[in-house]
């Protein structure tokens, strides 16, 4: 009840900010306490909290990469961050992140650019209310939302862990998750029914992939404390905003019932806030493994605190990626 109150109102917590927060607002004073020349992808960043997220570290200096499956969409958004920001650095890679073949494509086209990478925002995500599959065979929401971006982090990390070492800055791995996280039961949280899509749901299987979000998260950081990597990995939930991925749900609800619910909805600024907050803000340096809600750190839900569970998601993500006859990543 304090949680929806605070969020209806907007109450600051410990950061200063809160749900009606935008994401200039809280990197309003970032500038001074960044270093220069930080590099960040950005996927899913050709519309929504992806584009906000892009225009928001463009404007605080921040050179951005936007990973984006439609070009066109995505060069648009970079025209419109260039006019507000002559001077800011917007480079379009393309990636579809359901085929681990274009995944391996974006990072092969990104490391030969020798840019360093600071920041990795694992932003895009996709609610499918049909069941479909990727080319590798796998439910199309759990291979876009979790194994894309974990196959997209595993090839990433090491250039990560180089840049933090060369630079003396931090690196940040973000994973955009939600708060429907909290309706997965382990009853229905089985790898390989996951993959198939077996009695499939879009709600929950969105559901499923935001959980697996957050179990990526727990399980990576406890990998990086091993490794003592200068880089740190946290999750965040934007609130729900007004996105492409909300209005594929309207089909499900009335439009009376609809038009209520939108007036309680962030804005895209508000929703992409919390990411550019974990990004940039000074609170965050050193935090890891950590869930964010409205840019302070919150609790996650049931089994996003399994580390067993983690463990094993990790254990089977790996084993598919290498089921694959053209993945050859160690």
């Amino acid at each position: 009840m304090k949680a929806t109150l605070r969020y209806l109102t907007g109450i600051a917590g410990p950061s200063g900010f809160g749900s009606n927060s935008t994401a200039e607002q809280v990197t309003q004073h970032c500038f001074s306490f960044l270093p220069s020349h930080l590099t960040a992808i950005i996927t899913g960043g050709s519309s929504g909290i992806g584009a906000e997220t892009a225009r928001v570290l463009a404007k605080r200096g921040v050179r951005v990469v936007i990973a984006a499956r439609d070009l066109k969409k995505a060069s648009e958004v970079r025209e419109n961050i260039q006019k507000e920001s002559p001077k800011s650095e917007i480079l379009l890679l393309e990636i579809d992140l359901s085929s681990f073949a274009s995944v391996q494509r974006f990072c092969s086209e990104f490391l030969a650019s020798e840019l360093p990478l600071n920041i990795l925002i694992n932003n895009a995500g996709i609610y499918s209310p049909n069941l479909e599959f990727s080319e590798e065979k796998i439910e199309m929401t759990f291979a876009t939302n979790y194994v894309g971006h974990f196959l997209l982090t595993k090839m990433l990390l090491e250039k990560m862990i180089d840049t933090a070492k060369n630079t003396g800055t931090r690196g940040k791995i973000i994973n955009v998750s939600s708060e429907v996280h909290s309706w997965v039961r382990g009853s229905s949280f089985h790898f390989n029914d996951m993959v198939s899509g077996k009695n499939y749901n879009g709600t929950r299987a969105y559901a499923q992939s935001k959980l697996a979000n957050i179990l990526h998260v727990k399980e990576m950081d406890r990998k990086l404390k091993t490794r003592n990597a200068r880089v740190t990995i946290n999750a965040v939930h934007p609130g729900i905003a007004k996105t492409e991925i909300i209005r594929a749900h309207k089909g499900l609800i009335t439009d009376s019932v609809f038009f209520i619910v939108s007036k309680l909805l962030k804005s895209a600024s508000q929703g992409a806030s919390t990411t550019c907050y974990v990004a940039l803000s000074p609170q965050t340096e050193g935090v890891s493994g950590k869930y964010f809600t409205d840019c302070n750190e919150n609790n996650c839900w049931g089994l996003a605190n399994d580390e067993l569970e983690a463990q094993k998601l990790w254990n089977n993500t790996h084993a598919l990626l290498h089921r694959q006859p053209h993945q050859t990543a160690s």
